[in-house]
Formats: C-alpha cells, sequence, structure tokens
C-alpha cells in the first residue's frame, strides 16, 4: 500500500515541533519550560574565516621538530601581531599573528586561526512546552492550537495579530489596500501577481503575508523579503482552498505565529501557521495517516490541479492507465466542484 504523506488544516489539536541546529551547539532550555515564539531554544557558534600560518616554511624546520618551538595552544585566542612560534639561535625566527583569531588546528607544519565568529540561533517558533532535549543539537516542544499548513514558504518566522484582505477565495491582492493601518500585522490575503503588493509590505512593514497563492516569476523577490511569506495552494492564481479559508478569516484578530519554513518532505516539515487558543482539557494530537483511505479528505500536489482539494471516492487494487500512458496506483477525486478526476497516489496529500 502506497504510504500517505500529510498536511494539517486544523481548528484545534496538540502538535510537536523539532527545533534543530544544523551543527552541534548547546540547548539553552530544559525539559518542561514554557517558551514563547521568539525564545531561543539552542544556538551554535559557527566560523566565518580560517586563516593558514605555514610555520614550518616560515621557521625553516622540519615537520618532525617544529613542536617545541610552537608557543600556543588550540584554543587559545591571539591578537594580530602575537607570537605564534619562534626558533632561537643567531638566525632565530619569529612568526607572529597576521590576524586576530583562535588557534584551532595544528599539523603537518601549519597553524590554522579561525577569524570571527557567527552565533546560530534556533527559535521555538511557537508557543509551548519543552518536552524532550536532542543533545547538543535541539528540542521537541509540545503546544495546542489552530494549525494550517501550507504548500511553500520563504524561509523566514515572526509573529503578529492576523487582519484579512480577502472577501472571496480568488481575490487578488491589489498593491494599494496595503496601508499604514495594517503595520505589524499579518495578513491574510488571495493571490499576489505584482511585485509592487511584496514591496508595499516591506515598506509599511507587515509581520507576515498568508496567501493563496503567487506569481512564481515574484519567487526570487519573495525570498529577500524580511517577513514571512506563506503560499496555501501554490504557484499561478488558485483560490484559497475552502477549509483554509473558513478557519482563518473565523480567527481575525488573534496572534498568530508564522513559521514560513522552506518545505522538506524527507524531514516531513512543511511551512505553516500556528494559533494558539484556549483549551480546558489538552485536544488529541494530529492524527498521522499511514495509508490512503476512501473517505479522506486529500490535496493534490501535481503541476495539473496544484492545491485542489477533493475526497477519495475509489481505490482501485490494480494499476491505472493514466492519459499519459503511465501506470500507476490512482484513486478517483470528487473535487469541491463535483467534478471527478482519476489522480496518481503519488501525487496526493491526506488532509488531517
Amino acid at each position: 500500500m502506497t504510504r500517505a504523506s500529510t498536511f494539517y488544516i486544523l481548528p484545534l489539536a496538540t502538535i510537536n515541533r523539532t527545533r534543530l541546529l544544523p551543527y552541534p551547539g548547546r540547548v539553552v532550555v530544559r525539559v518542561g519550560q514554557k517558551v514563547s515564539p521568539s525564545e531561543v531554544v539552542a544556538e551554535a557558534s559557527v566560523s566565518r574565516k580560517h586563516v593558514i600560518v605555514d610555520l614550518a616554511e616560515k621557521l625553516q624546520l622540519p615537520n618532525e621538530k617544529l613542536e617545541s618551538f610552537v608557543r600556543v595552544k588550540r584554543g587559545q585566542k591571539v591578537a594580530k601581531g602575537d607570537l605564534l612560534a619562534e626558533s632561537k639561535g643567531i638566525f632565530g625566527r619569529e612568526v607572529l599573528s597576521p590576524v586576530d583569531g583562535r588557534v584551532t588546528a595544528q599539523g603537518g607544519g601549519k597553524l590554522v586561526l579561525e577569524i570571527g565568529r557567527a552565533t546560530i540561533e534556533i527559535h521555538a517558533g511557537l508557543a509551548g512546552t519543552v518536552t524532550e532535549i536532542i543533545e547538543d543539537f535541539g528540542v521537541v516542544i509540545r503546544a495546542s492550537g489552530a494549525v494550517v499548513q501550507g504548500v511553500w514558504g520563504n524561509g523566514k518566522m515572526d509573529a503578529g495579530v492576523l487582519f484579512s484582505l480577502i472577501e472571496k477565495p480568488d481575490d487578488l491582492l491589489e498593491p494599494s489596500r496595503l496601508d499604514v493601518s495594517l503595520r505589524g500585522s499579518v495578513i491574510l490575503a488571495g493571490h499576489v501577481a505584482e511585485a509592487a503588493a511584496l514591496k508595499n509590505a516591506a515598506e509599511l512593514p507587515v509581520r507576515g503575508l498568508v496567501l493563496s497563492s503567487m506569481s512564481p516569476a515574484l519567487i526570487p523577490l519573495a525570498r529577500q523579503a524580511p517577513y514571512p511569506i506563506l503560499l496555501l495552494d501554490g504557484f499561478g492564481r488558485r483560490p484559497m482552498n475552502a477549509a483554509a479559508f473558513k478557519l482563518l478569516t473565523t480567527n481575525l484578530k488573534r496572534d498568530v505565529i508564522l513559521n514560513a519554513e522552506a518545505a522538506n518532505r524527507t524531514q516531513g516539515t512543511l511551512p505553516e501557521l500556528f494559533l494558539a487558543l484556549p483549551f480546558n482539557q489538552e485536544p488529541p494530537e494530529a492524527p498521522a495517516f499511514e495509508t490512503f483511505a476512501q473517505g479522506q479528505t486529500v490535496r493534490i500536489i501535481s503541476m495539473l490541479h496544484p492545491g485542489r482539494i477533493g475526497t477519495l471516492v475509489h481505490l482501485p487494487e490494480e494499476l491505472t492507465i493514466l492519459p499519459s500512458g503511465v501506470r500507476a496506483k490512482s484513486s478517483r477525486v470528487r473535487l469541491e466542484s463535483g467534478e471527478e478526476i482519476l489522480v496518481p497516489l503519488s501525487n496526493l496529500e491526506v488532509l488531517g
């Protein structure tokens, strides 16, 4: 049976999110600690540049005799002009540090100096509780609220109050509608076709855009935007799917967290909007679907019908011959319009 990928549009559920550093570092929170979206949960320090100093060449000594002439140790900080190594005698030589830095390695007659450090910080990304520490790398955070996942994000994250510039799922966002009254908010809108809309949003500035769709020509500009951009239904002019439209338009003027991380199917991550909601008892965890089943609500991710929502009405056991001539496991999907189409299972995601 074909494994089913899942995306979520949930009015209230409990979710677990893993936040990891790309390199080993330090986790700065503890299990059981409550965290805010902007709170740093892990950090790592990485070098920006390295300088190699050839001690053997400068002292005119063979590598095997060099050790006793080196005057610094690994991990030691040095300033420009500090003594790194010296040889004694009438024709003694000195090797001075060419830069401010830190000694990170020595071997083969050479010394490696690290110049400058950059700190990588991983933020919680949502308001919740730390439930697990992944040593040297990050944490798992548990939170409850509404979740709306999309298909594309520009890699940014922020939080703000949700305001709407969309009346119908197929609305177009006119750049002129982005005025000063929306400064500092997360904007829910329809399709963006003009660069001016993204530029106007940056000038206000907004805390984020949640869009049904966007012209693919705007991808480079969207990636450079200083605020997060989340596409719910893809590229080209696409109406907002009914499930997301209903959930978001009924929760306006609430605080939301917009994590527009890049979609990564292998790691199971999708860009998403999270809305913390009050509850008396912790809601159930987001459902996990291992396989496809008749009656499931699905989203199509193929280029022919990207982002469209429908229901699985028939799952043939045998392989189906598609219009392209390819034989594949497929399903008949009834779209929201009532039309039924044949879609390969590899082009479907289950709506949680």
